[in-house]
């Protein structure tokens, strides 16, 4: 299985472009070959349309910043550089060419910002779980990785688990997890599976700050 981790830098591209950018990061997305993605920093009313436009089911989880959504979507669709952040946030997971048996969601922290792991059990029966963790801190972010690590053990039952996404720490410390890819702060872990390919990060011209990184797990 190959499963994509991609932080979406709140719909915004490196330089800034002052308009909305909806359209080149789903053309993106639907151009690459993955069977599941694991996406952070996701302008919240995004997921059904990349779905829609990769041939995917998608399942979203709200995290920070949503207090005053539909202000900040009518802001975010027009000037996505000026929003920023404060466009709302969430986690989404695509899924091509399965069927999607569950999809659960865990508040893993509210302060400073609420951070939550998401995960779905495919029809194969992996669960493949996805995690954008605290930023500027070194702990928070190793304490989100590892309640997180144990919640989507908790929720396979024994069954094979990846856990990926922005970890925002470059050696995520996840007990019983092996490292199939990663870049920076962004990672892919398995329990239960192996790396059956080479990790790769792809190209994604000017689109996020994050690097797109592709692991392929058996």
């Amino acid at each position: 299985m190959l499963v994509l981790s991609w932080n979406l830098f709140h719909g915004r591209s490196v330089p800034d472009a002052p308009r909305p950018l909806l359209a080149d990061f789903a053309a993106q997305l639907a151009a690459w070959q993955w069977d599941v993605a694991l996406l952070q920093e996701v302008p919240p009313w995004w997921p059904p349309a990349l779905g829609r436009a990769c041939g995917a089911s998608a399942r979203t989880a709200l995290t920070s910043r949503n207090w005053l959504l539909p202000v900040s979507r009518w802001a975010a669709d027009r000037r996505p550089d000026l929003v920023k952040s404060w466009g709302g946030g969430a986690n989404a997971i695509l899924v091509r060419g399965e069927a999607v048996l569950d999809h659960r969601v865990r508040t893993l922290r509210r302060w400073p910002e609420r951070r939550v792991v998401h995960g779905v059990r495919l029809e194969r029966g992996w669960w493949v779980c996805n995690l954008h963790a605290q930023a500027h801190s070194e702990a928070r972010a190793q304490a989100d990785v590892a309640r997180a690590a144990g919640t989507a053990v908790a929720w396979s039952a024994g069954a094979p688990v990846v856990l990926g996404g922005d970890l925002n720490t470059r050696h995520p410390m996840a007990p019983d997890f092996t490292a199939v890819a990663g870049d920076g702060v962004d990672h892919v872990l398995a329990r239960l599976l192996h790396a059956a390919g080479p990790a790769r990060t792809l190209s994604r011209g000017q689109l996020s700050d994050h690097a797109p990184v592709l692991a392929h797990v058996a």
